[in-house]
């Protein structure tokens, strides 16, 4: 679990960060912390670090942790919220940033552990999803809302499920090769990736998905693909 405090208290910091260690130890949970001073520095980085959970103090100065947490969530609604404060004031509020929860300062380890096992329980329940920079910055993308990946010069390009089809600023084969340790993904064309359970039929030249998206197949990948689509079919009839 990647886990971020941010908080203008050293001291308070740290002394929290110790506590995750001790949870993560009691709990065997790998867990991976990342500190930050200020909002600021939260928002331009954690989305780099895959961070899963952010404990965010309220009352900081510049932008405060509620502003943050608005911040995070015009680009960002899975991120687990936990909010830190020595007021209870902010309570109401923080249920409009969806907060997963809210710690009063000085906090104890047993409320906190409480919130870290709920957050945890939360993670078993989470389809599988690949994190992708936008020119809005980065977004989370659940596998089963993909249907293809299309190649575009040096953009790639997510087709969705529901008709989007979202410009990603990465390459087609660093996304391949992550999205291609999932076997429900796979690479039918040197420019082109399509996802298992989106193809509604294909014939040895063309796929098309459940939404009507026109897929090549490229003729040297046509028997392997056939190949996999049915290895792959038949054991998820199983």
């Amino acid at each position: 679990m990647n886990i971020a405090i941010c908080d203008d208290d050293l001291l308070y910091m740290n002394q929290v960060k110790e506590m995750i260690e001790k949870w993560g130890k009691e709990h065997h949970e790998d867990v991976s912390i990342y500190l930050f001073n200020h909002g600021d520095a939260l928002i331009n980085s954690y989305q780099k670090s895959h961070i899963e959970v952010i404990l965010l103090d309220i009352m900081m100065p510049l932008l405060n942790g509620m502003e943050t947490a608005h911040e995070i969530r015009k680009n960002d609604s899975v991120v687990k919220i936990i909010f830190l404060t020595s007021s209870p004031e902010f309570a109401l509020e923080s249920y409009d940033v969806k907060a997963s929860g809210y710690l009063l300062k000085p906090t104890t380890y047993e409320k906190l552990c409480s919130l870290l096992n709920d957050c945890k329980q939360a993670f078993h329940y989470e389809p599988e999803s690949i994190i992708v920079k936008t020119d809005k910055g980065y977004r989370k993308i659940y596998y089963h809302l993909i249907e293809c990946v299309e190649a575009q010069n040096k953009k790639v390009l997510f087709c969705l499920n529901d008709g989007e089809c979202l410009e990603v600023l990465d390459t087609f084969v660093h996304c391949s090769n992550e999205l291609t340790t999932n076997d429900a993904f796979y690479k039918c064309h040197r420019s082109y990736l399509v996802h298992m359970p989106a193809i509604d039929h294909f014939n040895s030249i063309e796929i098309e998905t459940k939404t009507h998206k026109k897929v090549p197949i490229a003729r040297s990948y046509a028997k392997s693909f056939k190949e996999a689509y049915f290895e792959y079919m038949f054991k998820e009839g199983d």
